[in-house]
């Protein structure tokens, strides 16, 4: 907040400012909407925070929490009375906070490590974890670990072949797990000509039970730049990409039959 009452935010390179309490939850819905989270503050309550580690990273799994049981009031409010089925999970940069809090829902589905009837034909089984990437997210691990997990989540399904695996992580050498090289200091590696050098980065874990098993379909996310889809085997995985820091939200539309996929739709807006 400013001296003269008035708050200013500093956000996607440019500064913003409310005066009023309309425009300040105004500029809060924006933030939200362009997947961050937004913390009313005083300059010297914020240098303070700065200075000291763990009660920024308490701050930050405060507001985090509280956005993502703002969105399970929404799905409650707006799906629940229609009876459509909501299942939300945790990715690899989630922290351990938020997967509590999904479980807090009884109306949102939580699924990681279970299987899930999607329908009265399809079960879909769920691992939000991820081998290692530069950053050391929460939820990254090693391969053999994800193997372990992948193994005990599609361990009690009925049929592998009609389910889908919504495995966050896409399989590796694929169209969709391709992603800029890093050096140490995560910055993009570049090539001779001054591209970004690309490479994949996906977990062999989760191509391996894929090629093993043949779902029906693998419903993966991660790599934010390989948006499409790749076939493994006779299993065709998704991965409808992300672009939410410029306000666009991806997904993915799937039509299911008994034993194939009648169509399919990427989307955005």
């Amino acid at each position: 907040m400013a001296e003269n009452g008035s708050w200013r935010a500093e956000y996607v390179g440019s500064i913003r400012t409310a005066s009023t309490v309309q425009e300040l939850d105004n500029l809060e819905r924006e933030i939200r909407a362009l997947g961050s989270y937004p913390f009313r503050t005083t300059k010297s309550e914020w240098e303070e925070l700065r200075q000291h580690e763990t009660k920024m990273d308490e701050v930050f799994a405060q507001v985090m929490t509280d956005s993502l049981r703002r969105w399970i009031k929404v799905a409650e409010e707006r799906l629940k009375p229609i009876g459509v089925k909501a299942i939300f999970n945790a990715g690899n940069d989630d922290l351990q906070a938020a997967r509590d809090v999904l479980g807090e829902s009884d109306y949102v589905i939580y699924p990681e490590g279970k299987i899930i009837s999607v329908d009265d034909k399809h079960e879909m089984t769920s691992v939000g974890y991820s081998n290692m990437t530069p950053w050391n997210c929460p939820g990254d691990i090693s391969e053999e670990e994800l193997a372990a997990r992948l193994e005990k989540a599609t361990s009690g399904l009925s049929d592998p072949r009609s389910s889908l695996f919504n495995f966050h992580c896409p399989p590796y050498d694929t169209q969709i797990d391709v992603a800029p090289k890093l050096d140490k200091d995560l910055r993009p590696v570049l090539t001779p000509g001054g591209e970004p050098d690309m490479a994949h980065v996906g977990s062999t874990a989760v191509r391996q039970m894929i090629e093993k098993l043949q779902p029906l379909a693998g419903l993966h996310g991660h790599i934010h730049e390989s948006r499409g889809l790749s076939k493994v085997g006779k299993t065709v995985c998704f991965n409808p990409g992300s672009e939410y820091v410029t306000g666009i939200l991806r997904g993915l539309i799937l039509n299911l039959s008994d034993k194939k996929i009648d169509n399919y739709v990427l989307t955005e807006g």
